[in-house]
């Protein structure tokens, strides 16, 4: 019988920069987009942050999330405005210096005399890269993002931001997928509670979760089981399923569950 290896897991966060993301003027939707691209190949999106567009808060939260996980991907504030300052915060962030890189400006005189516009000084500010850092194509727009250690920096706007992170995800070293099975309960968290709870303690290499809904005139919960180990996520199942057929009944709605 062969040894089984450990798992490989990889690990990432996602830093969201930009004020009119915290003042409600814009809805955020690269969060979802990395979590799903990353989970599809094997690495862990374990913690989302927001911040404005203020340098210190941008140096510290990179800083922090660049030592926690392996990687760490940011969208926003690298466009040509004076609240542009990712790029400035990053270069502090590795006690880096940061300059118009010659391969930026290049890609930028291409767009705009292609586009008939000029490339002014403040379009210029894109071509601003910190000293040492691999550029990130940019497909859609032509200015680059880019990798600076294990920092992915790259545009907020989202069709944008989706053309870099595919450029990206192929440089990534994934780790061994997690895969899920959801289970529809018919029946509401309070009535599972306990018994799940058990059941989760019998299954320590799977992580189960509990998601209430309101079907119809029922309050009812999904229960999704997650694991790398196929085996154990399949024995998980048996027991979930087993736990549902033995309570067999549906609560009507007959007030509101307290969920945390």
């Amino acid at each position: 019988m062969g040894v089984k290896r450990d798992a490989i897991i990889k690990t990432a966060a996602m830093l969201v920069i930009g004020d009119e993301i915290l003042s409600g003027r814009t809805q955020d939707v690269n969060v979802s987009h990395v979590a799903k691209t990353l989970t599809l190949i094997g690495i862990d999106l374990l913690e989302a942050r927001i911040v404005a567009d203020n340098a210190q808060a941008i140096v510290s939260a990179v800083r922090e999330l660049s030592k926690l996980y392996d990687y760490v991907f940011t969208s926003g504030g690298i466009g040509p405005t004076h609240d542009d300052i990712t790029a400035d915060a990053i270069a502090q962030a590795f006690n880096v210096e940061i300059d118009h890189d010659p391969r930026a400006i290049a890609l930028l005189e291409a767009h705009y005399a292609n586009s008939n516009l000029e490339l002014n000084s403040a379009r210029l500010r894109m071509a601003r890269i910190p000293i040492g850092a691999e550029l990130i194509p940019n497909p859609v727009s032509s200015a680059p993002g880019f990798q600076l250690h294990n920092v992915y920096v790259m545009a907020g706007v989202p069709r944008i931001f989706q053309a870099m992170m595919s450029e990206v995800l192929p440089t990534l070293e994934s780790g061994d997928r997690i895969e899920s099975r959801t289970i529809d309960a018919g029946l509401p968290e309070g009535q599972i509670a306990n018994q799940l709870g058990e059941i989760q303690l019998q299954h320590a290499g799977t992580m189960i979760g509990s998601y209430p809904y309101v079907d119809g005139t029922n309050i009812s919960t999904r229960i999704v089981i997650r694991s790398r180990d196929i085996t154990a996520l399949s024995q998980a199942v048996v027991d979930v399923e087993q736990m549902i057929t033995e309570l067999n009944i549906k609560i009507p709605i007959q007030g509101c569950e307290n969920h945390d």
